[in-house]
């Protein structure tokens, strides 16, 4: 007689990242460069580090390709919760049961590496819809990526359903069963530099990633983090999914009908933080139209340090992953730097459908397009669809503060600046304690030109004042007048390997100056060295000690004001 199958039960997850600090302020500090998350986490991969590790070429080489510090994942988060809660637990469930785990990655900007302590895990169903089932050791979710998968209670015991961020700073765990608790295995630190060496291999001198030669960039097949991940190489025989290990339960071949082809590169850069599909904004862009009833298929190659789980609105998608009619329906791709994926939809909605990076801080900086069906009707939850769009594009153009105020023994210098993706106010000061030692202000608005951004000219208004009977010229034989200049001024910045910045500029007066300098040289995990000079025979060198997000001991000496030291104030 044929034994009944056992009752499968079931119990959801979801995974979630928590900050103490206003989402909005993590925003701004993101698009103003601060390393203070990678400070907390201990990733600022500084030259010191980099020295006692034996990376400093790696170093070196990463800085020479204009790379600041890589990291995997953008965001300090102070907590990461399974069903809200750090550890969670589900007592109800004994040895023997079959438990159907409904995993969902509700988080903001967080991937989570998944490990079970009872043993294997069988992946059932993603995104909502049910897989051929396969078995794995480990598996990583995107986010807004689900999967159902089914464990088995081994034995007497509480066993630990562990979820790690990809950055490692922290854990979440749901422990199921009753009994000794019996934990998984944890994740060891990251590897930055084995990374960046990688990364440095991986990216030519414009900022593009580099195809190479028989390494397979697509459905996850080979992840380039791997070689951050240290245990993937000392496990053998370890399992990690991979998408190619999806499977549909039933076909999912698109019917017949004329098909509409699309090529999105993901693109951006870090240093700025700008996120975009082929170099554009949501905001820049005019929405994608398409026709009911036409199939919809889009090559993604992501250009980026970054992944991105691309999420698509109203539709589920298939992902031509080698399995033919049998390619698995998605609502969410995880895609990996360097990798090429396809993806296919047919179009059976109407009215307009969103597109676009899961990641937070990613959509809102504009990685995302809006697909529009042809002769939609009215939609009446949406009375004005010009206002709509107009809110939908406030998100990338929107402007974010930031400022730098220094409180030192021998005056106060600083800037305050408002920047957007493209944009940039600002304006900066030397304010020496007497008027021998100069008053100077400069006033400029810009704008970024390229992918990378390393492009950035200017104008705006120089003021300086300094008390003295002294003739000053540059280095082109002008003279400075730096006892009474106040003038309009154009030029142009450039970002150069080591990610010094040269900047050349001419005045209403006809006067040139070229200047050449780097801020915050990352010597220690908190220490950051400056230097600057000019063809006005300026310059600047000094040390900033980073305390915390918001305060920094300083120490400088400059051309003009002499050697001073205090306090910053960093907003």
């Amino acid at each position: 007689m044929k034994k009944p199958s056992p009752t499968i039960k079931e119990h959801t997850l979801l995974l979630s990242d928590w900050t103490d600090e206003n989402p909005d302020q993590v925003e701004r500090r993101l698009h103003n460069a601060t390393d203070w998350y990678a400070i907390r986490k201990g990733s600022t991969q500084n030259y010191l580090e980099a020295a006692k590790t034996g990376h400093l070429k790696t170093k070196l080489a990463n800085e020479w390709k204009r790379m600041t510090a890589m990291d995997v994942s953008d965001v300090y988060y102070d907590r990461f919760f399974s069903n809200g809660k750090v550890e969670a637990e589900a007592t109800n469930f004994k040895a023997g049961d079959q438990v159907r785990l409904r995993v969902i990655n509700g988080s903001s900007s967080t991937y989570f590496w998944l490990k079970w302590a009872g043993g294997k895990i069988k992946v059932i169903a993603n995104d909502g819809e049910d897989v051929q089932p396969v078995e794995v050791d480990r598996m990583i979710v995107g986010v807004a990526e689900t999967y159902d998968v089914l464990i088995t209670i081994p034995k007497d015991g509480s066993y630990e359903f562990l979820a790690t961020p990809e950055d490692r700073t922290r854990y979440t765990s749901l422990w199921l069963g009753n009994g000794t608790k019996r934990p998984a295995k944890k994740l060891p630190r990251l590897q930055y530099f084995k990374g960046m060496n990688m990364m440095n291999e991986m990216m030519d001198m414009q900022g593009n990633m580099k195809e190479m030669d028989g390494m397979i960039m697509t459905n996850q097949v080979m992840d380039m983090n791997t070689v951050m991940y240290s245990e993937l190489m000392e496990e053998r025989g370890m399992v990690t999914l991979n998408y190619n290990m999806l499977k549909a339960v039933r076909p999912t071949t698109l019917p017949a009908g004329p098909t509409k082809m699309l090529d999105f590169e993901l693109t951006g850069n870090m240093n700025r933080y700008v996120w975009t599909i082929n170099n554009k904004t949501v905001s820049e862009t005019d929405k994608i139209l398409i026709k009911k009833g036409e199939n919809v298929r889009i090559v993604l190659y992501n250009n980026t340090m970054m992944r991105h789980p691309m999420h698509l609105h109203g539709h589920y998608f298939r992902v031509l992953n080698g399995q033919g009619e049998y390619s698995p329906l998605k609502n969410t791709l995880d895609i990996m730097p360097m990798e090429r994926d396809t993806i296919e939809f047919r179009a059976t909605e109407s009215g307009d459908w969103f597109f676009h990076c899961h990641i937070l801080y990613h959509m809102m900086s504009g990685m995302g397009r809006i697909f529009s069906y042809e002769n939609s009707p009215v939609n009446p939850e949406v009375p004005d669809p010009v206002a709509a769009f107009k809110m939908i594009a406030a998100d990338d153009r929107r402007f974010y503060s930031s400022a730098k105020v220094g409180l030192e023994s021998n005056g106060s210098e600083g800037n305050i600046g408002f920047a957007n993706t493209r944009w940039r106010f600002n304006t900066m000061w030397h304010l020496g304690l007497k008027d021998t030692k100069g008053f100077e202000s400069e006033t400029m608005v810009g704008r970024f030109f390229g992918r990378m951004q390393w492009l950035y000219g200017y104008a705006g208004f120089d003021y300086h004042y300094k008390r003295t009977d002294e003739i000053e010229t540059n280095m082109f034989g002008q003279i400075s007048n730096k006892n009474n200049r106040h003038t309009l001024v154009a030029g142009v910045a450039y970002t150069l390997p080591m990610l010094f910045v040269a900047d050349l500029r001419v005045d209403g007066n006809g006067k040139f100056r070229f200047q050449l300098g780097r801020e915050d040289i990352p010597l220690t995990s908190r220490l950051r060295f400056n230097l600057v000079g000019n063809t006005d025979k300026e310059y600047t060198t000094g040390f900033r000690y980073i305390v915390n997000k918001t305060f920094s001991l300083s120490t400088h000496y400059d051309s003009d004001m002499g050697l001073g030291g205090g306090l910053t104030l960093i907003y």
